[in-house]
């Protein structure tokens, strides 16, 4: 099976999302989320390949994902 992409926004935004349940994703910073991003166990991208659209598009689904949940 292959590791998730950047263009896999929603699995990407639900891995997150499993991993920090109670952060807000609004109050976080890009560096950060790429880092998160690229630590998740089964990403496997090339870590230069983002956007800021990209992670912009990735924080939105997560924040969906969030405040389904709050």
């Amino acid at each position: 099976m292959a590791g998730l992409t950047w263009d896999q926004t929603e699995d990407i935004a639900l891995s997150l999302y499993e991993k920090f349940p109670d952060l807000d994703p609004t109050n976080i910073r890009y560096t950060d989320l790429h880092q998160w991003i690229t630590e998740l166990d089964d990403f496997d991208d090339d870590p230069k390949a983002s956007t800021e659209g990209k992670l912009e598009a990735i924080q939105m689904a997560w924040l969906e994902e969030y405040q389904a949940d709050h």
